[in-house]
């Protein structure tokens, strides 16, 4: 799954693009998702409820308002992860697409052989980037969520809720396979938590500080989960 926002501020621009990535995508038997976005405040404000559910951006740079330009800046600030193309009519900007780790740039009006190669370089970084993200998915769907952006897991029953810099997800799991998915910078620090070794700013007698939450730590995990911490503190 390729989830795929477009970001411009002519209707017919965003539907005919839409119409060739579907077309695209369709024939390589990749499945995806497309948002539409008339400006980048609208996609910004967008993006910062729904963290981690786009993989691939097409920003048009001259947009009234905030531009393409602004709107990459920001969106590279909270997320290294996330593949940016800008569509534009003007060659002017090429080196500023590079300032911001720019996937591409393609000149106006796109070509199915340019949008082929974004395609095509797009998966490849999404497949190199698998190990750096979590994948997990509830009634409101799939979401790809950064590791490095998540603070810690709490198990309650046959609930896990994964908890973020910026929000709160809850899907049906086992804490022991969440775990066994996350891999190593995440320790168990008790029977119910799972934390990034690396997102914890303090330990204070039995609790690990994770910004202004204090979470337990057991006894029978304290050994391993303050030797994890204190390795990742030093990194």
């Amino acid at each position: 799954m390729l989830r795929i926002g477009i970001c411009d501020d002519s209707a017919e621009t965003r539907l005919g693009l839409r119409a060739m990535l579907e077309r695209l995508l369709d024939k390589r038997a990749v499945e995806c998702r497309i948002y539409e976005f008339s400006s980048g405040e609208g996609l910004l404000g967008w993006m910062e409820k729904h963290t981690g559910e786009i993989d691939l951006v097409f920003l048009d740079i001259e947009m009234g308002g905030m531009n393409g330009m602004e709107a990459a800046k920001a969106l590279r600030e909270r997320s290294d992860t996330l593949q940016l193309v800008f569509v534009t009519g003007y060659t002017d900007f090429v080196f500023d697409g590079y300032a911001v780790g720019a996937l591409g740039y393609v000149m106006k009006p796109p070509q199915p052989e340019q949008i082929g190669d974004v395609l095509t370089r797009a998966l490849a970084a999404q497949f190199n980037e698998a190990d750096k993200v979590f994948l997990c998915r509830n009634t409101d769907g799939l979401f790809r969520i950064p590791k490095k952006s998540i603070r810690y897991f709490y198990s309650d029953r046959r609930q896990v809720t994964c908890v973020t810099d910026t929000r709160s997800l809850t899907f049906y799991a086992r804490l022991d396979d969440v775990a066994e998915s996350v891999g190593a910078a995440f320790v168990r620090i008790h029977q119910r938590y799972l934390v990034r070794a690396g997102a914890v700013d303090r330990v204070e007698g039995g609790m690990v500080v994770i910004g202004e939450e204090k979470l337990p730590v057991s006894r029978s995990c304290q050994s391993t989960a303050l030797a994890a911490i204190a390795r990742a503190m030093l990194d």
